[in-house]
């Protein structure tokens, strides 16, 4: 299944995923600018993305846990997520999501 990432500079990345795969991953072993310094561990915010609109209401809510890191994100919008939450699945072939530019490796924020 695929994903669409755009990242920090605005190019558009087509990526290919697997089922049950978090999005953090296939964005990380892609080789994408994403830091993900915990792995997936839920224990920090530097996988931070937002989400097409259109894909949100297809997303399970985020949990209390998740909603208390983005707050710490210095750039968390109304449609930010972490991408180690998300969980690829059959129907979310296609989602789009940006990278945050905290998540950016180079970034001094998060």
């Amino acid at each position: 299944m695929k994903i669409l990432v755009t990242d920090q500079s605005g190019a558009e990345h087509e990526l290919e995923g697997l089922d049950g795969w978090r999005i953090m991953e296939v964005i990380r072993d892609w080789g994408l600018n994403v830091k993900a310094e915990c792995g997936g561990a839920a224990s920090c915010a530097t996988c931070h993305v937002y989400v097409d609109e259109a894909w949100l209401g297809k997303l399970t809510p985020p949990s209390h846990e998740e909603e208390d890191l983005l707050y710490t994100a210095p750039d968390r919008q109304s449609n930010s997520r972490l991408s180690c939450q998300i969980l690829l699945s059959d129907d979310l072939d296609g989602l789009k999501v940006t990278l945050a530019q905290s998540a950016a490796k180079d970034s001094e924020a998060a």
